[in-house]
């Protein structure tokens, strides 16, 4: 096979018609005698600029609310679209009134904070930072602003860790900084923290420091609990490359980050002994009795048919493992390994689609790994549309349903067709992205010749157990002869 240069960048305006088409709004596509390198405004800064602006204009869209919608207005908020739980928040889990998470009792149902450990801590650092004189919506108002601020250094960090993960193609980062739902969910709740740390941990593993990627996923898990799932992909891609050392590292890692940062919070002593602090159990009690709510496939089910499914949780345990399985079988089976970001966008998206809560900002999980496991803006474009389009159905029927008799919004029938479109748009994004998995050629990172540049030691190794057969040309590729190839399970020189 004809070799190719590892070291020359990706650009996406001669790989993709999308991104030159866009390109036009800033001067067209690169030409071939453009001289690359020699400006400080590289392509990771670029993604991080733009990243910072776009987190800005998605905080103007917020200025209805922050002017009155959170705090007059039974509807406001949720008709201009400006929803953010972080000022209801300040005063309604104590932090308004000095309360310390997991140790003071709040008042009314919810007792302590149903956020983990990482998360409460951002809260309380935010809060700290914040004047306690004035009155509760002048410290409401500052408390979002200052949170805010917080978050957007996890956006830039988001954006840059996704432009630095695949060495040759830092353009990628654009479909992060430039995502619309982003945008418009950034500072819906905390969820960025755990985002950065996530994707702090894919790019130390595609730097094959695989500890260090352990270490940042188990912070991560202690901020939100989706990101322990990347330790499955890892599990089967390592048995699959037999790279057992260091999956182990990254697995010691995860678990020893997560116990140094939740042991000091979940361990409390008296008479009788050691015992689990009853505050620190809350976010798994909550997520455990949590009914079906907003955006599931559940509650989809639900309102269609009648049927309250008390047995939702079942439901849901057993179609995510058999969903895991079916990922499993998949990575042994493929004629290529997977690349690492494929896997980890397939098993996140599951646990969103089987989930019994689909909160409008939970598209930030799945924005970094949609970037990196299919960089190609169109099938983005799609899916981040159906998005946009759940962002403004969940806010119109909160709405209607908030309005009285005056049903001022979208009916129940609407709200219905928007989570339609969200399970959709995640089901097509998964689809390509299998068949990436199955057909390599059709894969974009790996038609211009590498293969899997997010895997770090996993990438250009050979494997050691595959179910299926091993990579082979396509029989019918001739849409792709012209592309470069690249020789699997090699040493890098």
């Amino acid at each position: 096979m004809t070799s190719v240069r590892q070291d020359e960048p990706v650009r996406p305006t001669k790989r993709d018609e999308v991104a030159a088409a866009g390109s036009e709004l800033v001067g067209g596509p690169l030409g071939r005698r453009a001289l690359l390198g020699t400006h400080w405004l590289t392509p990771v800064r670029v993604v991080a600029l733009v990243a910072i602006g776009m987190f800005a204009l998605g905080m103007v869209q917020k200025l209805p609310c922050y002017n009155g919608g959170w705090f007059f207005g039974a509807t406001s908020q949720y008709t201009h679209a400006c929803y953010s739980d972080i000022p209801h928040l300040y005063a309604g889990r104590g932090f308004a009134d000095g309360l310390i998470p997991y140790f003071d009792r709040l008042p009314g149902d919810m007792e302590y904070l149903e956020y983990p450990v990482l998360t409460g801590v951002f809260m309380e650092v935010a809060s700290w930072m914040t004047p306690s004189a004035g009155t509760i919506q002048d410290r409401e108002q500052i408390y979002w602003l200052v949170n805010s601020g917080m978050l957007m250094v996890c956006a830039a960090v988001i954006a840059v860790c996704v432009a630095r993960t695949h060495r040759r193609r830092p353009w990628d980062g654009l479909l992060v900084a430039l995502a619309p739902a982003f945008a418009l969910t950034a500072t819906i709740n905390w969820d960025l923290l755990a985002i950065a740390l996530t994707a702090g941990g894919m790019l130390m593993w595609s730097r094959s420091r695989p500890l260090k990627a352990g270490m940042l996923i188990g912070l991560a898990t202690a901020a939100k609990l989706y990101p322990v799932l990347l330790l499955g992909p890892l599990l089967v891609l390592c048995w699959r490359a037999g790279a057992w050392r260091a999956f182990g590292k990254a697995a010691a890692g995860a678990v020893g980050a997560w116990l140094l940062v939740n042991l000091p919070v979940m361990i409390t002593h008296d008479a009788t002994g050691f015992h689990i602090r009853e505050g620190w159990a809350k976010f798994y009690t909550f997520s455990q009795e949590r009914p079906i709510d907003f955006g599931s496939i559940w509650l989809l089910i639900s309102q269609r048919t009648g049927n309250p499914l008390e047995n939702a949780n079942t439901y849901a345990t057993l179609l995510m493992l058999v969903g895991c399985a079916a990922i499993g079988v998949l990575t042994l089976y493929a004629p290529r390994r997977p690349r690492f970001a494929q896997l980890a966008f397939l098993v996140v998206a599951l646990f969103i689609l089987t989930n019994k809560v689909y909160s409008p900002q939970y598209v930030l999980w799945l924005t970094p790994l949609a970037a990196l496991a299919r960089p190609r803006w169109r099938d983005f474009l799609i899916w981040q549309a159906c998005e946009v389009m759940y962002f403004l159905g969940i806010w119109m029927y909160l709405a209607y349903t908030g309005s009285g008799d005056k049903h001022q919004g979208l009916p129940p029938e609407g709200y219905q067709l928007a989570i339609a479109l969200h399970l959709l748009g995640t089901l097509y994004l998964c689809a390509v992205v299998v068949r990436d998995i199955l057909m390599p050629e059709r894969d974009v990172v790996r038609r211009d010749g590498d293969d899997d540049p997010s895997g770090g030691v996993l990438d250009r190794s050979p494997d050691v157990f595959v179910l299926g057969r091993t990579y082979h040309p396509p029989r019918h590729a001739v849409h792709f002869e012209g592309a470069p190839r690249v020789r699997w399970g090699v040493v890098r020189d």
